[in-house]
């Protein structure tokens, strides 16, 4: 699977790094990144709860 992210929406709150902080990162520049962007198979029911819970839908995942 791959997370992919629309910056374009992303406000970075931090909701997916809550959820999963092995693969999503909030740092001091208040930007968000991917540390993992190919997450192992037993991240996905939290990747997919990231996707469910971003307040601005900004998250998918390919695969």
């Amino acid at each position: 699977m791959k997370v992919v992210v629309d910056y374009d929406l992303c406000e970075s709150n931090a909701v997916c790094m809550a959820i999963a902080p092995q693969v999503f990162e909030v740092r001091d520049d208040d930007f968000l990144y991917v540390l993992d962007e190919n997450p192992p198979e037993e991240l996905r029911s939290k990747m997919e709860e990231a996707v469910r819970r971003c307040p601005k839908q900004a998250i998918s995942l390919e695969g």
